[in-house]
């Protein structure tokens, strides 16, 4: 069957927008290539003419320059031609795009909006302010039972508050007169210097005549505590 009907054949996809893009550039610049090799062809034609005198010989050469900058006019527009086309290839390359972005963020908010209305389903607004309620009222049963336990024991409740009161301007009163009159309390006092004397409770010295106790040791003398003075001997050395 297929020798008489001949096999089916696959069709090549269509060219992209890329490999149409890729295809113009190339032929850009090959188109560019042969722009720079007559500009080199001219300037050398250039050349020649300068040095040739006129006659037929420089007519000559500026025929070739002619045909050269023909073919070059040419290209140039062949050239331009080519950018045309790219342009548009990006422009219709960029739309492409752009739209595929959009394309993609539309899918992306759809999948979004579709998850978005699963999760409110599961979310009850009056469920939301019966716990904001519950919450209120456990903060009010905890601030009570914080101020029930804060409660003081054994306080008389028949204290009278005027009483009070005026036993604290009494009290005022009393520690401004002591500022007044820069008294000093009693308990701030220096206490008094004691008696050595009394303390040490030494023996009162000897009284009579140091040569009729020729046995004995003289007494020695006292200082103005009533300690045994230094001898001066022992003080000068």
């Amino acid at each position: 069957m297929r020798r008489v009907f001949g096999a089916k054949k696959n069709k090549e996809p269509p060219p992209t927008i890329q490999d149409a893009t890729d295809r113009i550039n190339k032929r850009g610049e090959t188109v560019d290539e042969k722009i720079k090799k007559l500009d080199a062809e001219l300037a050398r034609y250039k050349e020649q003419i300068k040095k040739t005198r006129p006659g037929p010989a420089q007519e000559a050469v500026k025929a070739r320059a002619m045909r050269v900058l023909k073919q070059k006019r040419m290209y140039e527009g062949q050239r331009d031609m080519i950018y045309n086309q790219t342009f548009n290839l990006d422009q219709v390359a960029f739309a492409t795009e752009g739209l595929k972005d959009a394309q993609q963020t539309m899918s992306a908010l759809k999948s979004a909006n579709k998850e978005l209305k699963g999760v409110m389903k599961t979310v009850n607004i009056s469920d939301i302010d019966s716990m904001q309620d519950e919450m209120i009222d456990m903060m009010d049963i905890s601030t009570e039972i914080q101020e029930s336990l804060g409660r003081s024991y054994n306080v008389p409740e028949d204290i009278d508050e005027e009483e009070l009161m005026g036993e604290l301007d009494a009290l005022e009163a009393d520690m401004g007169a002591e500022t007044e009159s820069d008294a000093v309390p009693s308990y701030l006092q220096p206490d008094k210097e004691p008696d050595v004397d009394s303390e040490l409770n030494l023996p009162a010295a000897p009284i009579g005549n140091a040569a009729a106790m020729p046995n004995r040791v003289r007494p020695q003398s006292e200082d103005e505590l009533g300690f045994p003075a230094v001898p001066q001997a022992s003080m000068r050395n």
